[in-house]
């Protein structure tokens, strides 16, 4: 009976925690199955209450990105006020932390644009997999944004992983800029 008691909880904690399969999971991942879960749970209720509201259809473009917890919105609006509208969802979602601010005030970007980024994306987590001067380190720690040129970079990192990753980002072509959004573990 505990054993049947121990399986129905495992499997309530996997299905509280979004679509995560853990057998899909990378073994260096620092989050636990909640937290990945809640992070799943957080970009789908800040999108759910995006599409509720009319006015930003056409106005925004936004990407939401979470990370333990960490809310990162990248993309463009047309007004301040459309800007604001996004931040106070943001700030609202369950389970948020902090949220980091990073729209832009200006019409939605084309699609050229956002292929550029894509590929940039890309090549960054390309060039991360190369890293082989870090014992224990696994590229599938950073989470890579790319909006505009410029690049994001989240993850649960120690200090001196988030100085190589920087670096290694730091000279890829068609970077404008990295802001890092590490949580660092010392």
């Amino acid at each position: 009976m505990k054993k049947l008691l121990l399986l129905i909880g495992v499997l309530g904690l996997f299905a509280c925690a979004g679509a995560i399969d853990p057998s899909q999971v990378s073994p260096f991942e620092r989050r636990s199955i909640a937290a990945m879960g809640d992070d799943l749970d957080i970009q789908a209720d800040f999108y759910d209450e995006v599409h509720n509201e009319p006015e930003l259809s056409g106005q925004t473009h936004v990407t939401a990105t979470a990370f333990n917890g960490i809310l990162l919105l990248t993309g463009e609006a047309a007004t301040e006020r459309l800007r604001d509208l996004l931040v106070r969802i943001a700030q609202m979602t369950d389970n948020v932390k902090r949220v980091h601010n990073n729209i832009v005030i200006a019409y939605p970007s084309g699609l050229d644009s956002r292929q550029r980024d894509l590929r940039i994306t890309a090549d960054v987590t390309d060039a991360l997999k190369q890293i082989r001067t870090l014992p224990n380190f696994d590229s599938s720690q950073v989470k890579v944004v790319t909006a505009n040129g410029v690049v994001y970079l989240m993850g649960l990192l120690h200090q001196n992983e988030g100085a190589v990753v920087i670096n290694v980002v730091r000279y890829l072509p068609d970077v404008k800029q990295i802001v890092a959004v590490f949580e660092y573990l010392d």
